[in-house]
């Protein structure tokens, strides 16, 4: 009997030296390089997004953020200024009479009722940092989101906007905003 739980406790050791490393290798994840690093289409769209005001007052960016938010009819939902933080959202109607027209023929036809969309979240989310100039100076992001629901209240539609029009519009409005603020007009 000892010689057999002799064998079984060394047979247990070669066994668990064996593939305790073959298990802990399979638990490494391996990055490619590639993951870690933006594409030549998402540095344009930062671009897009990012703007560098001339001023050291992030409190003041902020606020001027948050009330052109607000202007725009969004409601701010979350704000962190110490780390320099707003998210604001809107709700608005996603119907397209095209759509409903499309949906109603495809069902009276086919006898199948088909979801139309309906509506809509806006999401803008901005982020700003102060830059490692001589000069102080505070970088805004802003981006963009919607969600789309259908009239089955199943989302269709969840993407980023990145018109530039939108982002240019926005940075216009607070560049104004700014300006009036330093000027205490």
């Amino acid at each position: 009997m000892g010689l057999q739980k002799t064998f079984f406790l060394h047979l247990w050791s070669f066994l668990i030296l064996l593939f305790v490393p073959v298990f802990l290798s399979a638990c490494q994840h391996h990055i490619p390089p590639e993951a870690l690093s933006l594409d030549s289409e998402s540095l344009k769209l930062r671009q897009i997004q990012t703007r560098v005001f001339q001023t050291d007052d992030e409190i003041k960016v902020l606020i001027a953020c948050s009330s052109l938010l607000q202007d725009l009819g969004f409601t701010i939902d979350e704000s962190e200024t110490e780390l320099g933080v707003l998210v604001g959202s809107k709700d608005r109607s996603a119907l397209s009479a095209g759509q409903i027209v499309g949906s109603i023929i495809f069902g009276v036809f086919t006898g199948v009722p088909i979801p139309w969309e309906k509506n809509q979240k806006m999401r803008a989310s901005v982020i700003t940092r102060t830059t490692g100039d001589k000069k102080k100076s505070i970088a805004v992001r802003v981006t963009f989101q919607r969600i789309v629901w259908n009239t089955e209240n199943k989302v269709t539609i969840r993407e980023g906007l990145t018109e530039p029009k939108m982002y240019q519009e926005f940075f216009d409005k607070l560049s104004k905003a700014l300006f009036l603020e330093a000027q205490e007009i």
